[in-house]
């Protein structure tokens, strides 16, 4: 049996480049043979950069929306908080006395954000030895990542064999990734990677009248209506030929090349997608927010699976460290 896991930050509502990149890949994951999903909501790296209680709450809330909206099956799937299983914490200390401090210096996660160190809290520093508890604390054997995620599966990955080889057993197993490179790349409204982080991602959940305020805000040369546009430089073409089939693409790729054919034009196809490809699991979020007494026992019941595995394991790590 495979162990996969998969989580997503609630820092706010899951945005298309999430959907594309994580929510959708995991589930067809979770439906192979042989396999164990484990899928969590990850609260717990939000206070890195989230302060407001009732945020972090209402965007928790949202993820797991989006994910039932997209048709996870909780009874198929580990489907649950990171909180609320807080010996994800405990582990977290363990591995964190097993982790040298220049690792954490050269993370991505940290040097990105680390130009005034007045700015950083020690949960951002961290944070890559968080994401290593919540992966060892499973077994998990695979998880899915894009190339900005794979210094931090690596680091994971290192620490795992650090731990193994100095406490003389095989405590981790040791994860591999998953790259999908179909989606490695999905671009914002302003052509930079989609991202919470840069305010310029596509919430597809949104009013239809909202929806389109966003869409029709994506950045576009200058190239007027009459003009030949290079659909492989442009943002509206990229977003909409991950969406799109074929047929639907090469429509539009002939639409940018001839002329004629503007980039409002461009959007109104792209929003039409969009409200198209997303009619159900749009009525399914709204649905799911107006009854989060629901989504509250859909978790719950991934929470107490996930919290057995976790006691299993951290029984383990307490033996060989001294602690039992």
């Amino acid at each position: 049996m495979t162990r996969i896991l998969t989580g997503i930050q609630s820092t706010n509502v899951p945005h298309l480049g999430n959907i594309l990149g994580a929510i959708l890949p995991a589930i067809e994951l979770s439906k192979k043979e042989n396999t164990e999903s484990l899928l969590f909501i990850a609260d717990f790296h939000a206070l890195t950069s989230i302060k407001n209680p009732a945020l972090i709450k209402e965007s928790t809330m949202a993820v797991a929306a989006a994910w039932l909206a997209f048709g996870l099956d909780s009874t198929k799937t580990i489907f649950y908080r990171q909180s609320k299983v807080p010996q994800v914490s405990e582990l977290t200390w363990y591995l964190n006395c097993y982790t040298p401090f220049p690792m954490l210096a050269n993370a991505h996660s940290f040097k990105d954000k680390g130009e005034r160190l007045s700015d950083v809290n020690v949960g951002l520093f961290t944070y890559p030895v968080l994401m290593a508890a919540d992966i060892l604390l499973y077994d998990v054997h695979k998880v899915p990542v894009g190339k900005d995620q794979m210094q931090h599966l690596e680091i994971t990955a290192d620490i795992a064999k650090s731990f193994n080889h100095k406490v003389g057993t095989d405590v981790f197993v040791i994860p591999e990734a998953i790259v999908d490179d179909r989606v490695m790349l999905v671009p914002g409204i302003d052509g930079q990677k989609m991202s919470k982080s840069y305010n310029n991602f596509i919430n597809i959940f949104l009013p239809e009248k909202e929806l389109k305020k966003i869409v029709m805000s994506i950045v576009t040369d200058s190239k007027g209506l009459e003009e030949s546009k290079d659909p492989s430089t442009d943002t509206i073409f990229k977003i909409f030929k991950l969406l799109g089939n074929e047929n639907q693409t090469e429509e539009l790729r002939k639409n940018y090349i001839k002329g004629g054919f503007g980039y409002g034009h461009a959007k109104n196809a792209l929003l039409e997608l969009i409200l198209d490809n997303y009619k159900e699991q749009r009525i399914n979020y709204n649905k799911l927010m107006t009854n989060t007494s629901a989504l509250e026992k859909e978790l719950a019941i991934g929470e107490t699976k996930a919290s057995k595995i976790a006691n299993e394991k951290l029984k383990q790590v307490r033996q060989v460290l001294g602690f039992n």
